[in-house]
């Protein structure tokens, strides 16, 4: 595409950021490789821990430059946030003296065992490319760099130099903080980076529909909100009906254009690039290079599609299924834009219309169930965990147990420890926790944030598992049940997997599987939403997409899911409590 401005004008970084599933990283790698091959170096990083390059790039990658094998002047790597997470304990167990006991080691260990040294040592090597870590490269771009929990790391007040020479009590969030490679300099010079149109342009992704506009206003003035107002908006899977007999097409550009038209203020004084709707997997260079030069995107269509129907059960049966018990959790998962909040809003409405009382909650900072569900009826509550409601709460209960016995200095630095994103992590773990013990007596449906969060959620919920099992006296055994023993229990907990027919979002959907078998949590069902090849159109360009959609449904049925279901695309997306029940 001749007009696209992160590939004609491109600064030395580029961030691709906005909601999951909007194609942060199919924009980021076709403009790495577009660079590459106008003779640029490059280097390509994924900051996400649910990370897809090595598919995208068809390379295996790690947390080292790797040269991308067909384009010359591109590397590309992966912030291993557990690789990373390893390398801070190590520097803080190396740092710990001769005097200090195997169990005093393994205990600092555990302490460092969380979501939040995760995010951290991630962070810290984020940090270190924008300070000149990798030199030689024209182009840094990264795919999902941190807008939220990480960023706010930038901007706390306290100079971080005096605040990391200070402490030796150990805060909440950073523990040891002699592990840290972080000083004052290098966050200054990290955000002054960000901030400066002149080397950085922060792209911020959307699709042309309500709910992603919403989502990228919000992250949008989140950037605002540290100086970083350096931003390009791109409007991904533009779509221009070319049947208008096809009421499938001429429904899905009308809603895209009326979602555009009422595009918030803080949006519209962007510059702003529009990509079109594809008929093809972005997936592979040819796709790659073919996603911004129209004249090669020919070379990867689509045949025409089979006419054979998708047999697979709706919502229906799943939430049939479901009702059969008394009360359990269930857990709605998936990567970002595959549908999750409007599954687990159908899933607790369909519930409650079968007479069972339900509490629909969710974890995702976006929040969207409110919207969702928009009405009330009987037996269903709905609500979410807050982060800046349990943090409060968090934070007010801290200080009551432990701040009496603090002089002022001590007061104020424990305050400024309990400042970091980091003591949200753990209020809305413990608000998390309440949730699954819920479940004990009702239906609890929970909507999760995207994947990569969910992990650190879980992260967390394991790393409690095991300070409380190891803190147990061998003689008493089966006093405790922690929240990590109920999502492990099958008849306590259903994981709802969601995923588009897509070859990405099944790929990560069936990675994230992986990750829960890993913590011994089994899936209990596939659902594949927004399915174009049981909605009946005639549109071309739609119909290019069937094919694929049918190669990846066969995958999961066949050989991923030990249930599947299928939801097809609807002109307008169910909001309310009759429309999510036409799905229920």
């Amino acid at each position: 595409m001749s007009d696209f401005r992160a590939l004609n004008a491109p600064t030395a970084f580029l961030f691709f950021t906005g909601k999951g599933g909007v194609g942060k990283t199919s924009l980021a790698c076709a403009t790495a490789v577009g660079l590459a091959d106008r003779g640029r170096n490059v280097l390509l990083v994924s900051t996400d821990p649910a990370s897809n390059l090595d598919e995208m790039l068809e390379v295996s990658l790690n947390d080292r430059p790797t040269p991308v094998p067909n384009v010359t002047g591109l590397s590309a790597m992966n912030i291993d946030p557990a690789a990373a997470a390893e390398g801070y304990r190590s520097r803080v167990l190396d740092q710990l003296g001769p005097e200090v006991t195997a169990d005093e080691r393994s205990t600092v260990r555990e302490q460092l065992s969380g979501a939040c040294t995760t995010e951290i040592a991630a962070f810290d090597e984020f940090v270190g490319l924008l300070d000149g870590d990798t030199a030689g490269f024209d182009h840094i771009i990264f795919d999902t760099a941190p807008t939220g929990h990480t960023l706010r790391l930038l901007s706390l007040p306290k100079a971080w130099t005096g605040f990391l020479k200070d402490n030796d009590r150990g805060a909440s969030c950073l523990g040891p903080h002699s592990g840290l490679k972080m000083q004052e300099d290098r966050f200054r010079k990290a955000l002054e980076v960000l901030g400066d149109p002149a080397r950085t342009t922060i792209i911020l992704i959307t699709r042309a529909d309500h709910g992603a506009i919403r989502e990228a206003a919000r992250t949008s003035g989140e950037l605002d909100g540290l100086n970083l107002s350096n931003q390009l908006l791109v409007v991904n899977g533009r779509f221009h009906a070319t049947d208008p007999t096809d009421s499938i097409a001429v429904a899905l550009e009308r809603d895209q254009n009326e979602a555009l038209a009422a595009m918030p203020a803080a949006l519209t004084r962007l510059p702003r690039d529009e990509i079109p709707l594809l008929g093809f997997d972005i997936v592979g260079l040819a796709a790659l290079r073919a996603v911004l030069s129209p004249a090669n995107q020919a070379s990867v269509a689509s045949v025409e599609p089979s006419a054979e129907p998708v047999d697979l059960p709706g919502l229906d049966k799943l939430v049939d299924d479901i009702a059969q018990g008394k009360h359990g959790l269930i857990m709605v998962m998936g990567k970002g834009g595959v549908g999750k909040t409007t599954i687990a809003a159908a899933v607790a409405v369909g519930l409650a219309k079968r007479g069972h009382a339900v509490h629909l909650s969710t974890t995702d900072p976006a929040a969207h169930v409110a919207f969702v569900v928009d009405g009330v009826m009987p037996g269903l509550t709905v609500d979410r965990i807050d982060p800046r409601v349990e943090t409060e709460r968090y934070v007010a209960k801290i200080l009551a147990s432990r701040g009496g016995d603090l002089d002022e200095q001590a007061k104020a630095l424990l305050i400024e420890d309990l400042a970091s994103p980091c003591t949200e992590e753990v209020a809305v773990f413990h608000a998390f926790s309440h949730i699954v013990a819920e479940a004990r007596s009702a239906f609890v449906v929970l909507d999760t944030a995207p994947t990569g969060h969910t992990l650190l959620l879980l992260d967390a919920t394991g790393a409690y598992h095991r300070q409380m099992t190891s803190q147990l006296a061998p003689s008493s055994p089966g006093r405790i049940v922690t929240p990590l023993m109920r999502l492990q229990d099958p008849d306590h907990t259903k994981v709802v997997l969601v995923t588009l027919p897509e070859t990405t979002p099944v790929s990560e959907a069936a990675s994230l599987q992986e990750d829960l078998r890993r913590a011994d949590i089994e899936p209990y069902c596939w659902v594949i939403n927004k399915s174009l090849a049981v909605s009946g159109t005639r549109d071309p360009l739609l119909r290019l997409r069937l094919d694929k959609e049918r190669t990846q449904i066969a995958r999961v049925r066949s050989g991923l899911a030990k249930r599947a279901f299928v939801i097809g695309w609807r002109r307008k997306p169910p909001v309310g409590v009759a429309e999510l029940l036409t799905l229920s």
